[in-house]
């Protein structure tokens, strides 16, 4: 969710509400999907109405998610290079359309898991797929040796 909010203080929040609806209504959980697929879509949820509280993030520059294992000076340039080039790229989305590319990219779900989680049609999440792919693509133009 760390592409959806920006703030630390935003995120432990959500996750802190996430878990506590988690708790308070793990019996009424129906088993009609995957339990992560129903905690992402509580998480999600709570993501979206978080930013709607506070919808200008403010920039944390101690708020670092890139791991690192050690790479040499230039290597640490180009990494960072591509990382800001992805996260500016990632901000000119639509909340729905970074959703979707954090959902894949970053969790590693399917289509239908990612339906459930925002509750759409597969068919939306696939269109949405499809064009958050054509705006990063737009957005970080150029050839993939300028960023490697």
């Amino acid at each position: 969710m760390t592409t959806l909010l920006k703030r630390p203080q935003l995120i432990e929040e959500v996750l802190d509400d996430t878990m506590m609806v988690v708790w308070k209504s793990a019996g009424s959980f129906r088993g009609s999907s995957k339990p992560s697929t129903w905690i992402f879509a509580i998480a999600y949820r709570k993501a979206q109405k978080a930013r709607i509280r506070w919808p200008d993030p403010i920039e944390d520059p101690e708020f670092d998610t890139r791991v690192s294992t050690d790479p040499g000076p230039d290597e640490k340039f180009q990494q960072q290079r591509l990382r800001d080039a992805l996260i500016q790229a990632m901000n000119q989305l639509s909340s729905d359309h970074r959703a979707v590319v954090d959902l894949t990219y970053f969790h590693g779900m399917g289509y239908r898991e990612i339906a459930e989680i925002v509750d759409c049609p597969v068919d939306t999440v696939k269109t949405r797929m499809f064009h958050a792919r054509r705006r990063l693509q737009k957005a970080m133009s150029g050839s993939l040796a300028d960023w490697i």
